[in-house]
């Protein structure tokens, strides 16, 4: 049961049954559309807003009010409203209204027929509200306002702690539970928490091991939409995001953004144990196993364990006799794509790798560490004499 509290400072309950009319438990209807995704994640908007009933006047006000109340339902097949009490602004007084306007198609009940309309949207496609900018389209009014402001570019709601400002409250109101620690989602399998509704969405998909969306050209399959969105830009080869500095391009705005602590130099994780930073996350992820010694990737040849997926893919290449990067000049090959690189060097003449205390270069920054043993005067390697 939800509580939400009107301009009135009066209760407004929502509650939502565990089952649908047709008795279907919430993992049966994880095949949502997207349509009614949005409006699954509308009720987190809602609780932060002031509801306030109106008075329908015409269909376009009546969709707006649609758009606030009916947005409220999951989906048309299940989750459905089991008590909506609403007041009137004039009078505050509660009133019944009859819901005499019926959908034909999953037997939803509204009470005008303009609010049935709307809903059938969801079942027919139609999305007669497109962007005047980008030509997107959208099936209510209010969806194509929320999306304006991505070209504006407008962020009203700022963030108190960190000054991050938003475009919408609900994503204001999402991340100031970074700060405060709140996992108000819980999963009801293994009781993982999560700060928003559809990180719990896509979590739950891992107990189910359902994978919906697949890859008409490899027939690759995914558990979320976006996963294999990204996927998508492989095949032809889309790379829509590219770096100011070097114009290196990437498919994933993420991979540009982690691309561009090369140039700054960031490097915002460090390991608890020995402090050694990191400009990714995943790369302090696989050190921390040099620590813990946890080496979960088998060869299920020769049994030898490694740290890292790609040091497993690279000794499985020991067994096949593979060797997959080639010198275009000398045609000398290699099973590592940085041996290969190295190599290069000798052919260019490059030396990328400089002492620090003679200004000596090298080809290799190993060749550089054994070179400072010169000015360290280190011995780390013991010479044993044998004698007959």
């Amino acid at each position: 049961m939800y509580t939400l509290t009107t301009k009135s400072n009066k209760p407004f309950f929502v509650s939502f049954e565990g089952k649908s009319a047709h008795g279907l438990q919430l993992q049966d209807h994880l095949h949502i559309k997207k349509e009614e995704e949005e409006l699954w994640e509308s009720l987190e908007v809602k609780q932060e807003m002031d509801i306030t009933a109106v008075t329908v006047k015409s269909e376009d006000e009546e969709e707006e009010v649609q758009s606030q109340s009916e947005h409220m339902d999951m989906s048309c097949e299940s989750f459905q409203t089991s008590e909506v009490r609403t007041e009137t602004n004039t009078k505050g007084k509660s009133q019944n209204t009859e819901k005499r306007f019926g959908c034909d198609v999953c037997g939803k009940q509204f009470s005008t027929r303009s609010n049935m309309k709307v809903h059938m949207r969801i079942h027919t496609g139609e999305k007669p509200f497109g962007c005047d900018v980008c030509g997107k389209p959208f099936s209510r009014r209010s969806s194509l306002k929320n999306h304006m402001i991505i070209h504006t570019g407008e962020k009203p709601y700022g963030c108190d702690v960190c000054k991050k400002p938003f475009s919408r409250r609900f994503e204001l109101t999402i991340h100031k539970r970074i700060h405060t620690g709140e996992n108000p989602f819980g999963c009801d399998v293994c009781g993982k928490r999560f700060g928003n509704r559809a990180n719990l969405r896509s979590h739950t998909i891992i107990h189910t091991g359902e994978k919906p969306h697949g890859c008409d050209v490899c027939q690759k399959w995914f558990s979320q939409k976006k996963d294999l969105k990204y996927h998508m830009r492989i095949h032809p080869g889309e790379k829509p995001y590219g770096c100011d500095v070097c114009q290196k391009r990437f498919s994933q705005k993420k991979t540009l953004k982690d691309h561009m602590r090369i140039h700054t130099g960031e490097k915002p994780y460090g390991c608890d144990v020995c402090g050694k930073p990191f400009s990714r996350r995943p790369e302090l992820k696989i050190h921390k196993r040099i620590h813990t010694g946890e080496k979960p990737f088998s060869c299920d040849v020769c049994g030898k364990r490694c740290s890292h997926s790609q040091n497993l893919k690279s000794h499985m290449m020991v067994h096949t006799g593979e060797k997959p990067f080639g010198c275009d000049l000398c045609g000398k090959r290699w099973r590592i794509k940085t041996q290969l690189k190295h190599h290069m060097f000798i052919h260019s003449g490059e030396k990328p790798y400089e002492c620090d205390v003679c200004q000596k270069r090298f080809i290799t920054k190993h060749l550089v560490i054994n070179h400072m043993r010169i000015h360290t005067g280190e011995k780390p390697y013991v010479i044993i004499h044998l004698f007959s």
